[in-house]
């Protein structure tokens, strides 16, 4: 069992990546493989509409997210963490979303459906405002991505009201609610 976590959050160290590795933390303890990559740590652009995927499926550009869609295509859980901004995914993590054209082109217009094994996916996030709608704006988007990447979503975790550094850490059921997430992810056979 692979579980990769993503980390859309272009600061390190906040809210949204202390549910990541929480929820991480959940996973190793149930004996499954995690890894985590932080988007802002890499280097690639959004999708550049150039047409380079219309008749093979696959993106053209050659960048960070190269190895990345390896990562995902390899791991058996996706889980990825963000914050809001203004009320949806921050461009780091949009970025990621739009990069998958390629993928959406191979299946709904080239008809490129090749069976792979089950994944399931699960959305974490930290909003400083407790505003539910934004969660579900943002939500709604890495639904899509799921669906165009065969990926179950199977879970979610939001955390409003955490509009300050280190409110994780003082979130202890927020916390723990990961942490269990996480560990039931990793638990799971046969996905």
């Amino acid at each position: 069992m692979k579980v990769l976590g993503i980390l859309g959050s272009p600061r390190r160290g906040g809210n949204s990546e202390k549910l990541l590795d929480k929820a991480l933390e959940g996973v190793r303890s149930s004996g499954a493989l995690c890894e985590k990559v932080a988007l802002g740590d890499l280097t690639f652009k959004g999708c550049i509409e150039c047409g380079g995927c219309d008749s093979t499926g696959i993106c053209i550009l050659v960048d960070d997210m190269t190895a990345l869609y390896k990562k995902i295509e390899d791991a058996d859980v996706v889980i990825v963490a963000s914050p809001i901004f203004f009320a949806s995914l921050p461009s780091q993590l949009k970025a990621f979303v739009d990069r998958f054209q390629s993928s959406w082109v191979a299946k709904f217009r080239l008809k490129n459906i090749v069976p792979g094994k089950k994944k399931k996916g699960v959305f974490l996030c930290a909003s400083g405002w407790d505003k539910k709608e934004f969660f579900e704006n943002a939500k709604y988007v890495l639904k899509i991505l799921f669906v165009t990447l065969d990926i179950e979503y199977s879970g979610e975790l939001y955390a409003g009201g955490m509009d300050k550094p280190g409110a994780a850490d003082k979130a202890r059921q927020v916390m723990n609610e990961a942490f269990e997430l996480g560990k039931s992810l990793g638990k799971k056979k046969g996905v």
